[in-house]
């Protein structure tokens, strides 16, 4: 939550008077939008520095609420890391790394969280995805096989969770400019709306941006898997990857 989407999102809801859990690696700049919105907006905002890649970071997380009797209305699993460049030249452990922040974390913190939603009668669990969940995505394989994971896995809850009353949806971006991206081209502030407009939605997943959807269902469902490779190939090969 200390850039980019995470911090966009949060802002919107700060703005609406929702009291916040940040949490993000970074515990200087965590501290500094932590304490930011508080005085802007006049909510409680507690910043938890922490790398979601370590195998107890989800558990921890989970224990610390429920020490500080922090009950959580809505979970964002917005964290997440990516790797370019083709798998054959890639580091294993980063790989791995990646698997664990963008699958592991957000699995364990919602099977952690949600089920006192559900006892409750309300809440929201919204899970940002990327439009690579929709095709393979060469030269981001790994990461495009995660947000594949992410989307298929909220599906499946918001199924589970039907006649809970909580709200369950993925929200899938495209290219947006954060620090993990500088070549995005839509902003963190656009994807923070579609992510509100999603939550008064009804449906499991939702990408933000038209021309966002419009690619991911040619690319996804109607063009030959063989072709949408093909061109997703020597799209990333002219993008210097």
């Amino acid at each position: 939550a200390s850039s980019g989407i995470g911090a966009a999102v949060a802002e919107r809801l700060a703005a609406h008077g929702v009291h916040l859990v940040l949490v993000a690696r970074g515990a200087d700049k965590l501290e500094q939008v932590a304490s930011r919105l508080s005085r802007r907006h006049g909510v409680t905002v507690r910043a938890l520095p922490l790398d979601l890649a370590t195998a107890d970071a989800p558990a921890w997380l989970a224990k610390t609420l429920a020490d500080e009797e922090i009950e959580v209305e809505m979970l964002v699993n917005n964290a997440g890391v990516s790797a370019r460049g083709p798998v054959l030249d890639g580091d294993p452990a980063r790989f791995r790394s990646l698997v664990d922040v963008n699958v592991n974390a957000l699995t364990e913190l919602t099977a952690l969280l949600t089920p006192a939603m559900v006892a409750r009668g309300h809440g929201a669990v919204v899970n940002i995805a990327s439009t690579g969940a929709y095709v393979p995505a060469p030269y981001l394989a790994v990461y495009a096989a995660t947000k594949a994971y992410v989307v298929s896995f909220t599906q499946a809850l918001w199924a589970e969770t039907q006649g809970t009353g909580v709200r369950v949806v993925a929200v899938s971006p495209g290219p947006t400019k954060t620090p993990m991206n500088s070549r995005g081209t839509r902003s963190a502030e656009a994807v923070a709306s579609t992510v509100f407009r999603a939550l008064r939605g009804s449906g499991p997943a939702v990408i933000d941006g038209n021309v966002n959807a419009l690619n991911a269902f040619l690319f996804g469902k109607l063009m030959p898997r063989r072709l949408a490779l093909a061109i997703a190939r020597r799209v990333m090969a002219r993008s210097g990857v």
